[in-house]
């Protein structure tokens, strides 16, 4: 699986175009915004988007989503159900919240639980829910390509804020602890925002979340 990470939004906010190799079919994650940009890397790999994937319901993430769906004639998969509450928010109010442009309120056409797996191509992304940022935070992982992306639950030397309404920090430190600093040392990850790091780097120098703090 490869993939091209596109900042958008003025947060910079870390959207993903990923691909299968054989196929040349890909999936966007998370666009938030600059549609154009976005495109610009489909274009230029020769990739067919076949579906949009969703980590969660801030509008840096996803308030383009439903008019990118629209307008390629796809599905949109993720988040979790507990998320409704943000996207039916994706107009005006999430826009003044966030300071940016309104986006569009959506349902997609596939909400993902814990054990779910979704497929890029012939590639394979496992889903972790992992609440505390928001409570329908998914995480999607290739276990192959030692990959994970996820959203804002983890970043190099930090971890997600817990300030936003329904936001929770023990349910954001119980699934970095049992759902992403349990996969490999080696396994990158792509957070929501800033540089990409691995999990044997978080877990041995983030000051929130590493074994130094927890033991």
């Amino acid at each position: 699986m490869k993939f091209r990470i596109v900042p958008v939004t003025r947060f910079q906010q870390n959207c993903s175009v990923i691909w299968c190799e054989e196929t040349k079919k890909a999936a966007v994650v998370d666009p938030g915004g600059d549609l154009h940009n976005i495109l610009e890397v489909v274009a230029h790999h020769g990739l067919t988007v076949e579906k949009i994937l969703v980590t969660h319901g801030h509008l840096d993430h996803c308030g383009q989503a439903a008019t990118l769906a629209a307008q390629l004639g796809v599905e949109i998969e993720g988040p979790h159900e507990a998320e409704r509450f943000w996207l039916e928010k994706l107009g005006p109010e999430q826009g003044q919240f966030f300071g940016l442009d309104a986006g569009v309120p959506f349902e997609p056409n596939r909400w993902l639980n814990e054990g779910d797996t979704v497929t890029v191509g012939n590639e394979t992304l496992q889903v972790f829910h992992c609440p505390g940022h928001t409570p329908g935070h998914v995480v999607f992982y290739n276990a192959k390509e030692e990959l994970a992306i996820v959203g804002d639950v983890l970043f190099k030397g930090a971890m997600g804020r817990t300030d936003f309404p329904m936001g929770n920090n023990a349910d954001l430190l119980n699934a970095i602890r049992t759902k992403l600093l349990t996969l490999p040392d080696d396994v990158e990850f792509i957070p929501g925002h800033g540089p990409m790091s691995t999990i044997g780097e978080e877990k041995e120098n983030n000051p929130f979340v590493s074994h130094k703090k927890f033991g």
